[in-house]
This record gives C-alpha cells, structure tokens and sequence, in this order.
C-alpha cells in the first residue's frame, strides 16, 4: 500500500508536466503553422499597402479588444463568487485566450489553459467550467447585440450577405435585440438556472448581465475597428459596413468552430472588395490581430510555467 501511496504523486506529477510541455509544445507548432503561411516578402507587402496611421490605429483597436476580453474573466470571477486581483484574470486571459483564438474551438482550448491558471489561484473544476461557460455567453452576447445592430442599420447589406428579403433581415436583426431583452429581464427577475440537456447556466445579477452586453459588444466593435483599418486604404468601404459584414460572416465561423476564425476575413474582402482580390488587408489583419498576440501568449505562458516550476522546486 505503501509503494502504491508514493506512485499516485509521482503519476500525478509526471502527467502535470506532460501536459505543460503539450501545452507550450503546441503553442510553439500553431505559432510556426501560422508564420509557414506567408512568406516575409508577402507580409512586407502588405504593410507597405496600409499607411502607418492605419496600421497603428488596427494595433490599437486589436489591444482594445484583448484588454475588453480580460474583463470577460474579471466578470466571471465575480460571477463563480471567487474574485481575484484584475491582473491575475488579465494574465490568464491574455495567454489563454491569444493561443486559444489560433487554435480554434477557443472555449476547450482556452479552457485548458485557464486550468493551468485558476487551478493553481483556488478554483474548483467546476468553477473553471462556470467561468469559461459565462466567457462564452458574454462572446454570444455581444456578437448578437452588434449584429442585431449591424442587421437594422444595413438591412440592404445583409440582404446580400444572407440572401433573404428585407423583411426577414428586420426580423431577424429585432430577434437579436429581443435576446438581450429577454436575457436582461431574466437578470432582473433573478429567475432560475436556464437548463438544455445535461447543462445548467445560472443567471447572473442584472449589474453583471449588462456588463456582459457592454463589453461583449464593445470587443467585436474593436475587432470589426481593426479590420476596417487593414482595409481602409484599400476599399474605402464604411465601419459600419465591415461590421455587418464582420458579424455575419464571424457567426458562421463560431458556429463551425473554425480556427483563426478561417475564411471570416475573406469573406469581408470578397464582399466588399469584389474588383480587388487582394490579400494584403487579410495578411495585416491576420498579422496584428492573431499572430502578434499567438506569439506573445506562447512567450509569457512559457515564462509562467518555467516560474511556477522554479518556486515548486525551491
């Protein structure tokens, strides 16, 4: 009993490590698949075609919209009732999230690293799951808010994106609205826990579901704002255009769970850019939105890992 007593840590230990080393192992392969996409003589092209202010105003919206997703674990801390410094939740995101958008599936693959994290700050298994599940509401929250927006400001564009008739546009852009609606009022009444299956989602406060709408909404206003500028000295097409574009075309990637949010990008541009296939506002928004963030994640979850291994040593 004794000997099998001893084996239980040691396995226990050894798996730990397997699974860090997969971790950072993968992080680096998905880093070198997306970099082995382009060449350096094609990225370089692309920038060159984007104007520095451009450019810089795409970097600046892409780090709204990563600091905007901190505040999804922020809030879903508060809402497990295990709250935590603002920089334990944005280290966590950041990382987790940065790889997870890469990889696709961002809810499993995110949520393993978020193990790594909230595990080790005192979280339960079951708190995690809580907590990537309220992440993943307040993402559906804000893509709904915006594209029922986007839907009801642009209905002859969603016309043609969807291809059905301007009234099923507006109905379909007011049933977007009425989620929210209908998911506030919820809040407000604080009816019970909403269950599909064998899954339960507890409604939150009132305070934190309109936060979840705020912020989800805000985050793909961010992400539609850098993809506006990769293409603005391209296209000249409107934000709002690019948003209801964006919206639509990033609904049916999540649906899909397709990683890297692949063929969203070339959606917009082959909508709004039907004469000029080119590829240089993919190439920069790829760049300053997934690959920039991929390669800080990998390097700062790397360095987390190698410090929380060095204190478990000493």
């Amino acid at each position: 009993m004794a000997v099998t007593a001893a084996r239980k840590p040691a396995v226990a230990t050894w798996l730990r490590h397997a699974v860090v080393a997969a971790l950072i192992v993968g992080a680096a392969a998905l880093l070198y698949r997306t970099l082995s996409q382009f060449s350096a003589e094609e990225l370089s092209a692309a920038i060159r075609k984007v104007s520095a202010s451009r450019l810089a105003a795409a970097a600046a919206c892409a780090a709204g919209s990563y600091f905007c997703l901190t505040w999804f674990d922020w809030l879903g801390l508060r809402y497990v009732g295990k709250p935590l410094p603002y920089r334990r939740a944005a280290l966590a995101s950041f990382v987790s999230l940065s790889i997870g958008h890469n990889i696709g599936l961002a809810g499993l693959s995110s949520g393993a690293i978020r193990y790594r994290f909230y595990r080790r700050w005192g979280l339960s298994l079951a708190e995690i799951a809580r907590l990537v599940v309220f992440s993943g509401v307040t993402v559906a929250l804000g893509l709904v808010t915006l594209g029922g927006i986007a839907l009801l400001a642009r209905p002859r564009l969603a016309v043609e994106i969807i291809g059905i008739d301007a009234a099923g546009v507006t109905a379909l852009g007011i049933a977007c609205i009425a989620v929210d609606v209908l998911y506030l009022g919820m809040a407000a009444l604080r009816l019970g826990p909403l269950r599909f299956r064998r899954w339960t989602l507890d409604i939150p406060t009132l305070r934190l579901a309109l936060a979840q709408i705020a912020i989800g909404s805000v985050n793909y206003a961010f992400v539609a704002g850098c993809l506006y500028n990769a293409m603005a000295d391209i296209s000249g097409a409107p934000y709002l255009s690019v948003a209801t574009v964006y919206v639509l075309a990033n609904t049916a990637a999540l649906i899909a769970h397709v990683p890297g949010g692949v063929g969203v990008i070339e959606t917009v541009v082959s909508v709004l850019l039907p004469d000029n296939p080119t590829v240089a506002a993919v190439l920069v928004f790829r760049a300053v939105y997934y690959l920039i963030p991929l390669l800080l994640g990998g390097l700062i979850f790397a360095l987390v890992e190698l410090y929380w291994r060095g204190r478990a040593r000493g």
